[in-house]
């Protein structure tokens, strides 16, 4: 499976630095992010990156808890740029699945991205409100289900294997921890994997054997050792 990588950041002059790189094949955002890039003003923040990021795909999220306003936000984030993704969470924060916003926007054609995913029972919940045509990813968060001791390997084949009938769904695999993680997301089968930028330069450097980082290693611990001026 050859997984897309998408770049997770909202800072302005590291956008504008990974756009030109091949091996990023699109953005992803949150407010999260948005707000540590220091946006001000969501909108013309979010335009900004646009006037850089003008082909590649590129998620925004609505901040809405209500379906009502999130349906709002989602529509006039959807006519920012043609390579606009709207992020939906899967519930809000009092555990309501965002259901009707996902079905009122995706019958709109508008392209969604669906976040905070952590099981196939919430994919299969999504599914059964989309259609087969308008471009959905779903987000799968892997590396905070690590965090918390569970395995996610288990939903992402379950996810994928659902999604399979609709050509218009891609899994995303979400909150990457390490570079190993994008060898596992390709060995499962995910379309595409977020990474944040420090992640995507070590995975640019993937192919140094074992033994040339032991010697790296042993080698760092030794100018380590003589700048510190240790003695036994």
């Amino acid at each position: 499976m050859n997984s897309k990588i998408f770049c997770d950041i909202a800072d302005i002059s590291s956008i504008a630095k990974f756009n030109k790189k091949n091996i990023v094949r699109g953005f992803t955002t949150n407010p999260t992010l948005m707000r540590k890039a220091g946006a001000k003003d969501y909108a013309s923040y979010a335009k900004q990156i646009l006037n850089i990021c003008k082909k590649k795909p590129i998620s925004f999220e609505v901040f809405a808890d209500d379906q009502k306003t999130m349906i709002d936000q989602g529509k006039k984030i959807n006519t920012w740029g043609k390579n606009v993704y709207v992020k939906v969470p899967v519930v809000n924060s009092k555990n309501k699945f965002m259901g009707k916003v996902i079905k009122e926007l995706n019958n709109q054609n508008i392209k969604l991205n669906i976040t905070a995913v952590y099981s196939s029972n919430q994919t299969k919940m999504i599914l059964k409100n989309i259609n087969k045509k308008t471009k959905v990813i779903i987000s799968i968060f892997a590396g905070r289900a690590g965090d918390a001791g569970k395995d996610p390997i288990p939903e992402f084949i379950k996810s994928i294997k659902l999604a399979k009938k609709f050509k218009n769904v891609e899994i995303l695999w979400a909150s990457v921890r390490e570079p190993y993680n994008f060898l596992q997301a390709k060995q499962v089968g995910c379309h595409i994997i977020t990474v944040p930028p420090t992640i995507i330069e070590k995975i640019e450097k993937f192919g140094k054997s074992l033994k040339q980082l032991t010697v790296e290693t042993v080698k760092a611990f030794l100018v380590d050792s003589k700048k510190s001026k240790f003695k036994i």
